[in-house]
């Protein structure tokens, strides 16, 4: 631990929750609530897109958008938010967030300044203490993101929270996208002949509703209570492995699932794999890399982090698709591109959220501990304490 800690860090460690936290909380809700709807909507609209571009009034089919069509529309928006994720990551911590996280100026090196930030939010009087500009200005805490010195602290927590949220967004993404093409093919949903486009999307969106509101919205909540009593360790290895567990029992035995009968189980199974997206990496994987990397490089850690899990998204949006088309002779002498079917395609992505449960080993516990001594900027060895002094 530093030998001192400024009084303006103490003061956010300790401070009750007030409505700038609320504030705070709606503010970045929103960010997320928009990033979601612009992403996850699109599936709906790509039934809409193949009615409308691609009806044959000679088929007794209605239309739909070939593949390659249908992962372009949903690939372009993820390469969107891959780009901006890096940019704007990057730009946070070059231009500064809101001057209210110590050191962070946490980058600005005034310590006044943020002491009368603080001040004004906590709605406390806060004063500059004496060697507090030594403390900003401490050289050992200057390293760079493709510094040795980053390497050795958070080399590996980088590569842990890039790894665990790109694996995460394969199979996440892929089952938000294509929800819509796993409830046809166990007939949870008519087909599209016996439906117009308006019913056929309402439809989508009715199943869809009833999978969040009964289990994607609940698994939130759930580590909203937990999170901060079990930490954020147990929360996502936890998750994964559950999402492993439910994905293998929908796939290993998915002929038995497409029966009638055996509908309401599928759903029920399909279901607990959003719940234990949701209570377990879902929210982990933007919540920790917020808090281990040091301040000053906060967005643009958190940036690449967020841009991993796009690109997994990405794979997802597109690899999916085709992996996930039938088997079927016919489809492919039509220009279907031949694929595993929808059981591989579900064991694969198993698969690989075991991996991420694996790779969640490579990241800290952030539960109970400041963001200063998270970031390793409270670390100091007896030589670095003597130094300091002298």
């Amino acid at each position: 631990m530093a030998e001192k800690q400024l009084g303006v860090l103490k003061a956010l460690d300790v401070a009750k929750t007030q409505l700038y936290h609320f504030t705070a909380i709606v503010i970045a809700g929103m960010g997320f609530f928009t990033d979601a709807y612009d992403l996850f909507c699109v599936s709906l609209v790509t039934k809409l897109l193949g009615r409308i571009y691609y009806f044959n009034p000679t088929s007794a089919k209605p239309g739909s958008l070939p593949p390659h069509v249908a992962a372009a529309v949903n690939g372009v928006a993820l390469c969107g938010t891959l780009s901006g994720q890096l940019f704007f990551g990057w730009l946070g911590d070059k231009l500064g967030r809101k001057k209210v996280y110590g050191l962070t100026l946490l980058v600005a090196k005034n310590i006044k300044q943020a002491t009368a930030d603080m001040s004004k939010v906590l709605h406390t009087d806060l004063e500059v203490e004496e060697r507090a500009e030594d403390f900003v200005k401490d050289p050992r805490q200057n390293y760079g993101l493709f510094s040795k010195e980053f390497l050795r602290r958070h080399g590996l927590h980088l590569l842990g929270t890039t790894s665990t949220w790109f694996l995460l967004d394969i199979a996440f993404y892929s089952q938000n996208l294509f929800q819509k093409d796993i409830f046809s093919a166990i007939g949870w949903i008519p087909k599209p002949a016996t439906m117009n486009a308006t019913h056929e999307v309402f439809r989508i969106a009715r199943a869809q509703t009833l999978i969040a509101l009964c289990s994607t919205v609940p698994g939130y909540w759930f580590t909203v209570a937990f999170i901060d009593i079990i930490g954020r360790f147990a929360i996502q290895p936890m998750g994964f492995f559950m999402m492993t567990v439910f994905m293998f029992a929908i796939a290993f035995p998915y002929n038995h699932w497409t029966k009638p009968e055996n509908r309401i189980g599928f759903v029920v199974m399909y279901a607990l794999t959003f719940f234990f997206a949701n209570f377990g990496p879902n929210a982990t994987t933007f919540i920790v890399p917020a808090e281990i990397f040091p301040a000053r490089l906060w967005s643009t850690c958190h940036g690449i982090s967020a841009a991993a899990g796009k690109a997994g998204a990405i794979i997802g949006a597109f690899g999916f698709l085709y992996a996930a088309q039938s088997q079927d002779k016919a489809k492919v002498d039509a220009g279907y591109p031949p694929g595993i079917g929808v059981k591989n395609s579900l064991i694969v992505l198993g698969v690989l959220n075991f991996i991420g449960m694996l790779f969640t080993f490579l990241v800290p516990e952030p539960k109970g501990k400041s963001l200063e001594e998270l970031s390793g900027e409270a670390e100091v060895s007896h030589d670095e304490k003597l130094l300091y002094i002298l």
